[in-house]
């Protein structure tokens, strides 16, 4: 599964990290960032369902 955030559309509303906590955090400005490792996550229903949750749309989910 290969994960991506579109930092610059990211407006920090923090549901990637609240919907999948082991695969999203954020940064000191609020942005939506993946934790180390993140990105082979065999967590494909919370990242899926983060994506969906975030409300810009700045999460994408290929794969997995």
């Amino acid at each position: 599964m290969e994960i991506s955030i579109a930092t610059d559309r990211c407006i920090g509303a923090a549901m990637c990290a609240l919907t999948a906590p082991e695969v999203f955090t954020q940064d000191d400005d609020g942005v939506s960032r993946l934790l180390p490792g993140a990105a082979g996550s065999t967590h494909d229903t919370s990242v899926r369902e983060a994506a969906r949750a975030c409300p810009v749309q700045a999460i994408t989910v290929h794969g997995g």
